[in-house]
């Protein structure tokens, strides 16, 4: 038996979760064509790697499909309800980093804040008959930080593009996302609200409480960690 460990399966997060792994003396590594999904571990026996996409890495980290993944912890949080019940936090990686903001159109002069935001919205059922949508690919974090903040008539409109651009396209009157730099933001003519983010992320290293572990894996496991310097 082996054990699985999911990594993105393209991009800068690929690239700076293969350099994390090599600088422990674990090298991570392509194998065949550039589109082909699968990979090799050198460094550490018994481990597999399997090349995902970052937003699946929960849901098969969840089901057991997988022993490890490399994830942002945001995905993990807003997709796994109880998640720290489904998998355990074994490393924060120091890259990928994004904090999940708030936005709205920079011409509400008056909305700076959550309460303000509440007003708003209050405001603008009143008026328009329907509650202000906030577009978002994070609806689990976003319902629960509003409910923690009071915020209410609002929607959540689903979005898997881009989200910056949903205001302008007017199918959304604000937004909540995931932001870096803040520059799409701005061409985009929204301003971050002042307060705290809704969560502050970056790429993870989890571990499965879903998967079976073996005798064996957890052998391999315990010799990973080592030479990762972490506990397992």
């Amino acid at each position: 038996m082996v054990v699985k460990l999911g990594v993105p399966s393209k991009g800068r997060l690929m690239d700076k979760t293969f350099e994390w792994f090599s600088e422990r003396g674990v090298t991570l590594s392509r194998a065949g064509a550039e589109r082909e999904y699968s990979g090799v571990v050198d460094g550490i026996e018994g481990v597999e790697l399997v090349m995902l996409s970052a937003s699946e890495i929960p849901r098969e980290l969840a089901a057991g499909r997988i022993h490890m993944g490399v994830t942002g912890s945001d995905l993990v949080r807003d997709k796994l309800a109880s998640w720290e019940n489904k998998v355990h936090e074994l490393a924060p990686m120091g890259f990928g980093h994004a904090d999940l903001i708030i936005a709205v159109p920079k011409c509400w002069t008056d909305v700076d804040t959550l309460d303000d935001l509440d007003a708003a919205a209050a405001a603008f059922r009143a008026r328009h008959g329907f509650r202000l949508r906030i577009a978002t690919k994070y609806h689990h974090l976003i319902r629960e930080y509003f409910k923690v903040h009071g915020v209410a008539d609002y929607q959540l409109v689903d979005s898997q593009g881009a989200t910056e651009g949903t205001v302008k396209n007017l199918t959304a009157e604000a937004i909540a996302d995931i932001t870096s730099t803040g520059e799409t933001l701005r061409a985009n003519h929204l301003k971050i609200l002042n307060c705290d983010p809704v969560h502050r992320s970056q790429a993870t290293l989890f571990k499965s409480r879903m998967a079976h572990w073996t005798g064996d894996e957890r052998t391999t496991l315990a010799e990973l960690c080592r030479m990762m310097g972490l506990d397992d």
